[in-house]
């Protein structure tokens, strides 16, 4: 049992990783630093209410308290009473009659002081609110007031938003491509061990009968992704010509497909798709030979990034990128969640949320995708560096596409 993720190494590994989208750190603490004192219960009641409701109106997450932002353990010094009132603050401080998708609310001792430790997954059925009707959200590092019509979930949206999150029976670590997945875990906190590192970023709990998987840890991971999702694919159609044409004028002149789980994925349709994109090779300032791109790399990879990240897995669709004489489209199964508009993405604020929020997690801890809602922003950008004309959104009930331009236009 030497593989199960204790409470107290969880937080303490928690407090390694530091502040985030989805962890956050709260003193019991206030006043100068040679006079500190207890705060009112009242106030951390409040922040443990409003931490709680941000993150499961977002990707869900976790709050500590007795912890400075630094991640200095300096404890609670209220007595038992108070400490019960935080606790009980997760039903206390939220909506009347609702119920968080809570995991954690504990009392711990790290290094002789107390502590509280409340952990809640992402809400998919419902959208929680304070106790005075307020919607909060949680971005970056911050807690963001939000609108309730602004999260509403339709029930394909619910049911594509579980999706990563559900518990897969029969799947096993060795369903998983361990010397990926140890590397991930290294690189994450040295030393960890693959199942504590799976319990740690919440893609796996363990059980009675062992540690059970979620959906997210396949489609990450595993070594044979055929046998947990028949579409973990990119496919990519080459077209002759600016029009998908059909039956006799069929005029697709190239129809090839890639797999895995997704982080072969992201590599495996960078290097597909780079020997349609490079359109000249030439002499570069190092007097090394440089291939030239007809789109901007990192544009490509971002918009690939973004496809394979956000894509509804609950469909069993492949991601499908057609390469026309004039440009390339991006189309990844799954509409726009509610909670954006194509006019939100258009106006380059940021603005994200996660249907995959595990995935999503994985792959902004690995490095891999940058700050949560800031890729469209960078695939615009790039564009617009490059004199290319600005770049397509469109999405309806079934996909979401977007559509890369080759054409030059002065801005």
């Amino acid at each position: 049992m030497d593989d199960i993720l204790l409470l107290a190494d969880k937080v303490r590994n928690t407090l390694i990783l530091g502040e985030s989208h989805f962890r956050e750190f709260k003193s019991a603490l206030e006043g100068r630093p040679d006079k500190k004192r207890p705060r009112l219960t009242k106030s951390i009641c409040e922040d443990i209410g409003e931490a709680l409701v941000s993150f499961a109106n977002a990707d869900g997450g976790a709050v500590l308290i007795g912890i400075e932002d630094d991640g200095t353990i300096t404890g609670i010094p209220h007595n038992e009473d108070e400490i019960q009132k935080m606790l009980n603050s997760v039903k206390t401080h939220v909506y009347q009659n609702q119920q968080l998708p809570l995991n954690n609310a504990n009392k711990l001792i790290i290094d002789n002081k107390t502590i509280l430790y409340f952990s809640v997954n992402k809400g998919t059925t419902m959208i929680y609110q304070l106790p005075d009707g307020r919607c909060v959200r949680r971005r970056d590092k911050s807690t963001m007031p939000a609108s309730v019509d602004q999260i509403q979930f339709e029930r394909q949206e619910i049911k594509s938003r579980e999706y990563d999150s559900q518990f897969v029976d029969g799947a096993l670590v060795t369903d998983l491509d361990v010397r990926l997945l140890q590397g991930i875990a290294d690189q994450y906190i040295k030393g960890l061990s693959i199942e504590r590192y799976l319990q740690q970023i919440g893609l796996a709990e363990y059980a009675q009968n062992g540690l059970r998987l979620k959906r997210a840890s396949l489609l990450l991971f595993a070594s044979d992704i055929d046998k947990w999702h028949p579409r973990c694919q990119v496919r990519f159609l080459r077209v002759k010509g600016s029009t998908l044409e059909a039956g006799e004028k069929y005029n697709v002149i190239s129809d090839d497909t890639v797999k895995g789980n997704i982080f072969d994925l992201l590599v495996k349709s960078w290097e597909h798709l780079r020997s349609y994109l490079a359109y000249k090779t030439e002499f570069g300032v190092n007097s090394q030979f440089e291939q030239k791109y007809i789109y901007p790399e990192d544009a490509v990879r971002e918009a690939i990034l973004n496809a394979i990240a956000h894509r509804d897995y609950s469909i069993t669709n492949a991601i499908e990128i057609y390469l026309f004489n004039d440009r390339m489209e991006i189309k990844s199964p799954g509409a726009l969640i509610s909670t954006l508009t194509i006019k939100n993405l258009y106006e380059l604020e940021g603005s994200h949320e996660s249907r995959n929020s595990l995935v999503a997690r994985v792959l902004r801890e690995t490095k891999l995708m940058r700050e949560l809602g800031e890729g469209m922003k960078r695939i615009f950008n790039l564009m617009y560096e490059n004199e290319l004309e600005k770049p397509e959104l469109y999405s309806n009930g079934l996909w979401f596409r977007v559509t890369l331009s080759n054409k030059t236009k002065k801005y």
